[in-house]
């Protein structure tokens, strides 16, 4: 197989304790600050991000108004803020991200769609519980429960 090719393996899941039916949920840099508990969604059309974690990061003048309404599974609407693009960085990568703003409470404070998944050409993995996603340099692999990061080359 190529070295750059991007496949989960057994030994991927080793450290984990099976069965599990867990999300994908990691911790991420925006703006140099370290935000937990954002969900890898691979079923949501748009990267969302709470108001008040914009409002922490001191960013709330940065956001541009915009009024739609997003629909969630349930066909319940919450209207958004307004948008913003803050600088992220996962896993040493560092790319702008722009993300709709909600006042509403969900249970992670920022949710990554597929803009974010698809910019990234990253694919995410519930099942092993973490992330992989090619560079220049090789594919990397991004694991949430150890909070490091490997590079495969």
């Amino acid at each position: 197989m190529p070295e750059d090719t991007l496949t989960f393996s057994e030994e991927d899941i080793e450290a984990l304790s099976q069965p599990h039916n867990d999300a994908l949920v990691i911790s991420i840099l925006l703006n140099k600050v370290q935000v937990k508990r954002v969900l890898m969604d691979p079923g949501s059309s748009a990267n969302i991000i709470r108001s008040r974690v914009v409002e922490q990061l001191g960013m709330l003048d940065q956001v541009i108004p915009v009024f739609w309404a997003l629909n969630g599974f349930n066909m319940a609407s919450e209207t958004m803020k307004g948008e913003i693009i803050l600088l992220f960085n996962v896993a040493g990568t560092i790319q702008d991200t722009g993300f709709h703003v909600i006042e509403g409470d969900m249970r992670y404070n920022a949710l990554l769609g597929r803009p974010w998944i698809h910019s990234m050409r990253a694919v995410p993995s519930t099942l092993h519980q973490m992330m992989k996603f090619p560079m220049k340099d090789g594919v990397k692999q991004y694991i949430e429960r150890n909070m490091q990061l490997r590079r495969f080359l």
